[in-house]
């Protein structure tokens, strides 16, 4: 009898747990019709243009699990506050176009009128479990007060180091509408949007947010999902043109056909927006390699390139510095401008000789 009831405990802590908030909504309805008419959509998952196996041939998930777990990787975590400068947001005239990056892959910017914001994680973790994946020290300097009204949050995927249940709930009066992946809004309207308040795309799928504004969903090479089940929404990347830019919004994904596929449609770009960090040859076809990032950039025909998805979080076997030596090492004499700003340096959309430091030294 006393097994019965420690099992029927066990059960009960475990219902309330994967029914906690912070693992988002399920997929049903209308939405759920939706996800399933999509090209992508098979099985109960989405899937990539091409195969991608959660890591590379010739490793095993088991080994890459323990490699991670037991991980001895020097200088993997700063030993030293980061730098930074912290633009004040809501003093900004709407008028400037900028950006300024918050660490890893959150970033605001002012475009032609409109504010946007990408993948926010102000929360100090990237990871459902408190205290487990840290922010670098000096790397999260803000917080929801420190942003006027966003007129469009755009999610790239549901990770947790992308999509963050306390920011958002934060951030959440401050918001007027959500651009995101098919499925990715069940999360959002589970944490209090409305359903008017967001807009699902599917792959080269695009919405009108101006008459002269529109942004277009475009592939990427990932992998989504917040509990146990991989999959369940759709990653992206973005294209957002105006009357005078034209800007890629990476998301995360490792290298396939479909960056030049989407310079060839959309290009030029004047900014692209590319992840540089939290790689690894284990899982090479999910993230980008340092040696790839200068290809991306190249098949996307782009004129300026801001790195991200470093500078925060520790979350590969590399050291915390890497990704930004290693990009601006394969940067050199090439057809584009490597941007390297400081966390909340405000950077110039429409100044192309602004310089940067490097500030990782």
């Amino acid at each position: 009898m006393v097994k019965y009831y420690v099992a029927v405990a066990i059960l009960v802590i475990v219902i309330i747990i994967v029914n906690l908030p912070v693992f988002g909504g399920s997929f049903k309805g209308k939405r759920l019709k939706r996800m399933k008419k999509s090209p992508k959509y098979k099985d109960g998952v989405f899937q990539n243009l091409s195969y991608t196996p959660s890591v590379t041939e010739g490793f095993a998930m088991r080994q890459v699990i323990w490699d991670f777990l037991t991980d001895k990787t020097p200088n993997k975590v700063p030993d030293h506050k980061i730098p930074s400068i912290k633009t004040d947001l809501k003093s900004q005239a709407i008028t400037e176009n900028f950006l300024v990056w918050m660490g890893h892959s959150s970033y605001y910017f002012q475009l032609d009128g409109l504010r946007f914001l990408v993948d926010p994680v102000f929360s100090g973790n990237a990871s459902p479990i408190p205290g487990t994946t840290k922010a670098f020290a000096g790397s999260d300097i803000y917080a929801a007060d420190d942003f006027p009204t966003i007129d469009y949050l755009i999610i790239s995927h549901d990770h947790y180091d992308h999509l963050d249940y306390n920011t958002i709930k934060s951030l959440r009066i401050k918001i007027k509408k959500v651009i995101c992946g098919l499925g990715v809004g069940a999360h959002l309207e589970r944490w209090g949007f409305g359903e008017n308040q967001i807009v699902e795309l599917d792959w080269y799928e695009s919405a009108n947010l101006h008459p002269a504004i529109t942004i277009t969903s475009t592939p990427a090479r990932h992998f989504s999902g917040r509990l146990f089940k991989r999959n369940t929404t759709l990653w992206s990347s973005y294209v957002l043109r105006t009357e005078n830019k034209n800007i890629f919004i990476g998301g995360d994904s490792g290298y396939d056909s479909h960056f030049k596929t989407i310079g060839e449609k959309f290009g030029p770009f004047d900014w692209a927006i590319l992840e540089n960090g939290q790689y690894n040859e284990k899982w090479r076809y999910i993230h980008t390699l340092p040696d790839e990032f200068v290809k991306v950039a190249e098949e996307l025909n782009v004129k300026n390139v801001l790195p991200v998805h470093s500078g925060k979080f520790a979350l590969a076997q590399h050291p915390w510095d890497e990704p930004l030596k290693k990009v601006k090492a394969y940067s050199v004499e090439k057809n584009f401008r490597l941007c390297t700003p400081m966390i909340g340096e405000k950077v110039s959309l429409d100044n192309d000789s602004q310089v940067f430091s490097e500030w990782w030294k």
